[in-house]
């Protein structure tokens, strides 16, 4: 079952991409490309930065092979990600909600945010970081001028989700080169470096580190997000439309993560030649690899290409992290809040504590901020990736497309791995906590508690396919539920003419369902919606931006299925501010009745996911029917 327009996933971007009509295999190749490159920035952000510099210095090139671990897990569990994307029609979160109870998905739902949080706290330091390298800004400076770099997001929206991948592809290429004439700067041993694939732990602190290359690596966000961009292509249905989306945007996936493999094991190979090897062992600060690189490569171009990377890092994984916020936010709460708060609240989400860190800290506590953020991240892995597990393996859902049974084992393998090291490290600090603290109640009237809710959570997780069903949350999609039998009888006709507004949110079919109650089959209805894009609100309707195209798409097909009931329907699309162009297009269709429905919310909640009812209802001089 594929949700109806008001429900897609990133609906401003999807199904904007043609990928049919393609004759040729490198055409067909190319229209798929995109998606894996937006992620594979996740996995070579300055997180990972952090954990390989630390590392390679700490511990030369013995730990190349749990980069190459991280990366087969990457794409296996990337792959599945997409698998379910493409033929479910839903994200990790939108699946998540439709499968468990409210109670599950809350608690799902803030570890995302968690973990969204975490990656976004390495990106604003290492953008920081690199504004500091480059032009010496303080890092202070540098974390809240990072507030506002999340705005580009919002116009390359706008401009579309080919242009969006393409200034992504063109950073991540900056990125390589720019290691790539570092590493033949330090030209590193390459039978040592090939020693490095070989499996070796060299005590807990390298489990540390492993840990946090793993959770720099397998990013939880990256799993939500792939779901939803490979929803950008117009995919025809049929199975052979999506086995081929699904081998095409594999070898997608596979492209783009092998070049983040390429990145960060040449970011821990240099720290390993340059650092380690010179005796420089304790480099964990991103700022010290960048002071250190001129003296030991005798290049006064290292430093700078390594500061031009970083900032090229923290830019292109910020755009994707602030998507996969989006995506999390709309999938598990229904939540559609203004675009610019919903960009600004994920990125105050990471920057006050990175604010708090610089100020209580100092800025030499960066680096091991950043270490730290990848291990959040890594433990949050488990509960989005043994969901993701459950849903590519479910036949009812998946049907022929379910996940083979290698596949499938595989996947557990990895799920395993990452559950059982993140135990032991959550164990080991316990049992640390405990022995070091002057005060052992607060780890076991406190941290204790937390640690065996985590553990309750992810065992419900693993074992609620086998687990009696509690009713889920649904997936909020609306046309299954607009038209209930007894929601049809007519109440008696009052109004020949009837408006009804939609906001392509859950609260559509309330509104529905009382304005036919209303008006019955004699009445004419006309569907209004406004746009409110930034292009919307400063052209008008002479506007042509993805939102506009979509807005349209939806109020044909809200017409298309009404009208399949046997009701008369037009439809009228404004553009820009609501309060002032609804009562516009009301007065313009003659109505004799608004219908409008209410979102509960008062106050605070008003300012930030903007009020309509009261800017409506001074403007017209009709009956407002409000639901």
């Amino acid at each position: 079952m594929k949700p109806s327009s008001s429900s897609k996933s990133l609906s401003e971007v999807h199904a904007t991409v043609e990928v049919g009509g393609h004759r040729t295999w490198w055409r067909r190749m190319l229209a798929f490309a995109g998606p894996g490159y937006l992620v594979s920035v996740g996995y070579m952000d300055p997180g990972n930065w952090a954990t390989d510099l630390a590392g390679g210095s700490r511990f030369g090139f013995s730990l190349l092979w749990v980069l190459l671990m991280s990366n087969g897990m990457a794409l296996l569990l990337q792959s599945l990600s997409a698998r379910l994307g493409i033929v479910r029609g839903l994200d990790l979160a939108q699946a998540s909600r439709a499968t468990f109870p409210k109670a599950i998905n809350l608690a799902l739902y803030v570890l995302a945010e968690i973990a969204i949080a975490a990656c976004d706290l390495a990106e604003v330091l290492g953008m920081a970081i690199a504004l500091n390298l480059l032009f010496g800004l303080p890092l202070l400076t540098g974390v809240l001028i990072t507030a506002l770099d999340s705005f580009i997001l919002l116009f390359l929206l706008q401009v579309g989700i080919r242009k969006m991948e393409a200034f992504i592809v063109s950073l991540v290429a900056l990125i390589g080169i720019c290691f790539f004439a570092q590493l033949w700067m330090a030209k590193p041993d390459v039978g040592e470096v090939v020693k490095g694939f070989v499996p070796s732990l060299q005590g807990s602190e390298a489990l540390y580190i492993a840990i946090g290359i793993i959770g720099a690596t397998v990013m939880p966000h990256n799993l939500y997000l792939h779901s939803s961009l490979v929803q950008t292509r117009r995919i025809a249905g049929g199975e052979k439309a999506l086995k081929q989306a699904i081998r095409f945007n594999f070898l997608d996936s596979a492209v783009a993560l092998n070049l983040a493999f390429f990145v960060n094991a040449a970011i821990l190979v240099l720290a390993a030649t340059v650092f380690h090897k010179m005796g420089h062992q304790d480099v964990a600060e991103i700022q010290d690899a960048h002071r250190l690189l001129e003296p030991l490569l005798g290049s006064s171009w290292a430093p700078i290409l390594f500061g031009v990377a970083l900032l090229a890092s923290g830019q292109s994984s910020t755009i994707t992290g602030t998507l996969a916020g989006q995506v999390v936010m709309e999938g598990y709460l229904h939540l559609r809040i203004q675009p610019w708060a919903r960009r600004l609240i994920t990125r105050l989400l990471a920057i006050v504590p990175a604010v708090i860190t610089l100020l209580v800290y100092g800025e030499h506590a960066t680096g091991k901020l950043l270490v730290f953020s990848q291990v959040i991240l890594s433990m949050q892995l488990g509960f989005a990736v043994i969901p993701l597990i459950h849903f590519v393996s479910d036949r009812k859902t998946m049907g022929i497309f379910t996940a083979g049974l290698w596949v499938r084992v595989l996947a557990w393998i990895s799920a395993t791995v990452i559950v059982s090291l993140n135990l032991g490290l959550v164990l080991n600090a316990f049992l640390k906590g405990v022995e070091s603290a002057t005060h052992s109640w607060v780890w076991w009237g406190l941290v204790f508690p937390l640690m065996l809710i985590g553990i309750m959570l992810l065992l419900y997780v693993i074992l609620h396919p086998w687990l009696p069903k509690l009713k889920p949350q649904g997936t909020g999609l609306i046309h299954a539920d607009v038209f209930p039998a007894a929601d049809l009888v007519a109440e008696g006709q009052k109004w020949n003419r009837i408006a009804v507004c939609l906001d392509f949110s859950e609260s559509d079919p309330r509104a529905l369902r009382r304005a036919l109650g209303v008006g019955g089959k004699s009445a004419d209805y006309i569907l209004i919606h406004v746009s409110e894009s930034p292009g919307a609100l400063i052209l008008g309707k002479e506007v042509e931006d993805q939102e506009a195209t979509l807005d349209r798409k939806m109020l044909a097909e809200w017409q298309s299925t009404l009208e399949s009931k046997g009701y008369r329907v037009e439809v009228s699309l404004g553009f820009g501010n609501p309060k002032f162009t609804i009562p516009e297009l009301v007065t313009q269709a003659e109505a004799g009745v608004l219908v409008m429905a209410a979102h509960g919310h008062r106050g605070w909640r008003d300012w930030l996911l903007g009020t309509t009812l009261d800017g409506v209802r001074h403007r017209i001089s009709i009956p407002l029917l409000i639901v």
